[in-house]
């Protein structure tokens, strides 16, 4: 196996651009990885990479090899997949990321309980409500909340989850309680505002009588963690977009109450996102199956009522 190992690395080093990036995602030291492309180079002939003090730059001879190593290890992550006893003996990593409210509230959960149906898997889950690189960062399986782009990754959805604005019943008190969208423009209410490289979620797009409508939100608090952003809400510093399960309690209790609900924000969808070739891995087809009925099932008892 150390000739696909050295093949690995080299597909790693490549999609990273750098020896230590993918020494971390192999969980091995850079001097390894360093060795292992030395080592495949003098197998080959030919040099894979342009090396300097600063940079790290694929040859000619890398990119055309780069093509072939990738079929070769597909073929044997399918082949392996294969004869595995996905009943009764899975086994291996699965590398997972999601966003913190759906990692905090539904996936870390539930881990522990499918590690106790499958002791053999290991579970490696990352949580930030940045995007990420599902090929760039060796992740097999995503949850990702919101409107897909056009993307090559293997999309299956998992529900349609009720968005809403809302706000504690101090500050509609304080600030007076907007109708729509128009009013929270008019009024200049003071929006909660989930922003971080990228995001677009200070353009709130809201649901009017002539179709959506994007309104330019603005207001004093900012935050790329969705949970501080309810917090301030609870606080009573402003309107805040969530989805339905995230506030359903507060709603419950009466610490947050719907506003401007003649123009509610859109659905947003929870879905996974998987690279093709390891949706066919028996490992993560496990793990996906699984979180996606425990999730449905969450997801149903956290809104219900609300």
């Amino acid at each position: 196996m150390s000739y696909v190992n050295n093949i690995r690395m080299f597909v790693r080093v490549y999609e990273l651009g750098s020896m230590s990036a993918a020494a971390r995602d192999q969980r091995t030291s850079p001097a390894v990885s360093s060795a292992r492309i030395s080592e495949l180079e003098k197998h080959l002939g030919v040099r894979l990479f342009s090396r300097t003090t600063r940079s790290l730059q694929p040859t000619e001879n890398g990119r055309i090899f780069y093509d072939g190593a990738r079929r070769v290890l597909e073929a044997i992550d399918e082949a392996e997949a294969a004869v595995m006893d996905v009943t009764q003996n899975p086994r291996g990593t699965i590398f997972v990321a999601a966003p913190l409210g759906i990692g905090r509230r539904f996936i870390g959960p539930r881990v522990p309980a499918f590690k106790d149906l499958y002791p053999q898997i290991d579970v490696r889950l990352r949580l930030s409500d940045r995007g990420i690189d599902v090929v760039a960062e060796g992740i097999d399986v995503a949850f990702h909340l919101g409107l897909l782009e056009d993307s090559t990754l293997k999309v299956r959805t998992i529900a349609d989850c009720p968005r809403l604005l809302c706000a504690a019943p101090a500050y509609v008190e304080r600030r007076g309680m907007p109708a729509d969208g128009a009013a929270l423009l008019a009024d200049k209410h003071d929006c909660l505002n989930l922003r971080f490289p990228g995001a677009k979620e200070f353009q709130w797009t809201l649901a009017t009588p002539e179709g959506p409508r994007r309104f330019e939100i603005a207001g004093p608090f900012e935050s790329d963690d969705g949970d501080v952003l309810t917090g301030w809400a609870l606080d009573g510093r402003g309107i805040v977009l969530k989805p339905l399960f995230e506030v359903a309690d507060h709603l419950r209790s009466g610490a947050l109450v719907p506003v401007a609900t003649a123009t509610p924000p859109l659905p947003i969808q929870l879905s996974t996102l998987s690279q093709h070739r390891r949706l066919k891995d028996p490992k993560v087809q496990l793990f996906t199956d699984f979180m996606t009925q425990q999730i449905r099932e969450d997801l149903r008892r956290a809104t219900q009522g609300a």
